[in-house]
């Protein structure tokens, strides 16, 4: 049964990888995704796709991962001791994309499966993922259509689910250092299973499927805002945040590097440019500065006042 599973898993995340690729060539126009397929020496293997120099997005990347080994990395364990020692199947797809325009919010999605297993004992299954959103340039407008796309895509399987998993998002994409959230949140669940194998699937489909419903009219939206060289550079400082967050406190970063996965692979959500300064701060009640003072607070975005320009 567990490797039936495993096989409509994997079955449904080549297919999500396609269709998000084939989506975001379509909205770029100009550029296409490179295909490395890759092997892992200690089991498994993915195919990785990365699109550069579009555009619309500097780059883009989608990854199909499917690993499995004898031993669980301390990443996966660390909230859950008792798995560790098992052998295990990770499976799942992992993205991100970098527009170029900075009124273009960067964008993270991953979904993904794990069987863990012991001789003697029943296999430990569960799903997880999710996604978000980081702008470098706050619009109501498009925190509101973003969160409204999450919430229903969580809506068939309950009333408190997208307040669930949006808290959670709030909560695991923050920069713990600089106290700061890293962008407007969107949904992370993990370990779930409590469901049943079909519900939680479904689950995880409809995260999956909705990712560019949410994310694609934000593109639309703003890819021909005019911009200059100071936006440009705001953007590539709030770039590093990005990169913070991915080497310190992401766990698929961790698991991938610790599981012995393919590095250039798994660092292919970092963006290609990027800068840091010593202690800058934006200008008082600037645009650079709602960023932090208003968008990047943690909001029920479908249930709040605006702010008054």
């Amino acid at each position: 049964m567990q490797d039936k599973q495993l096989d409509m898993v994997k079955t449904y995340l080549l297919d999500l990888q396609d269709r998000i690729c084939e989506g975001l060539e379509e909205e770029d126009s100009r550029a296409e995704f490179i295909q490395d397929s890759w092997e892992r020496e200690a089991g498994g293997g993915g195919r990785s796709r990365v699109m550069t120099n579009g555009k619309v997005f500097e780059k883009a990347g989608v990854n199909f991962s499917h690993v499995y080994g004898e031993s669980l990395p301390p990443s996966a364990t660390a909230a859950r001791p008792e798995l560790a020692g098992r052998s295990f199947n990770a499976v799942g797809v992992s993205l991100v994309v970098h527009p170029e325009n900075p009124y273009v919010p960067t964008s993270h999605a991953n979904v993904r499966f794990f069987i863990a297993e012991k001789e003697g004992e029943a296999p430990v299954w569960w799903f997880g993922g999710g996604y978000d959103l980081t702008p470098y340039y706050g619009f109501e407008e498009d925190c509101i259509s973003w969160h409204s796309v999450a919430r229903d895509a969580c809506a068939p399987f309950g009333a408190d689910v997208y307040p669930k998993y949006k808290k959670w998002c709030d909560q695991y994409f923050y920069l713990k250092h600089r106290n700061e959230a890293r962008g407007v949140g969107g949904l992370f669940f993990d370990d779930l299973n409590e469901p049943g194998f079909d519900e939680s699937f479904a689950f995880m489909q409809s995260v999956g499927n909705s990712y560019l419903d949410a994310y694609l009219p934000i593109v639309d939206r703003r890819k021909d805002s005019r911009y200059g060289a100071s936006e440009r550079d705001f953007q590539l400082y709030r770039r590093g945040r990005y990169v913070e967050f991915n080497l310190v406190f992401d766990r698929g970063t961790l698991f991938g590097l610790q599981s012995g996965g393919r590095t250039e692979s798994i660092l292919m959500s970092m963006p290609p440019l990027v800068r840091w300064e010593y202690n800058w701060q934006p200008v008082p009640e600037s645009e650079e500065a709602r960023l932090t003072e208003y968008f990047l607070q943690h909001r029920d975005w479908l249930n709040h006042e605006s702010e008054k320009n």
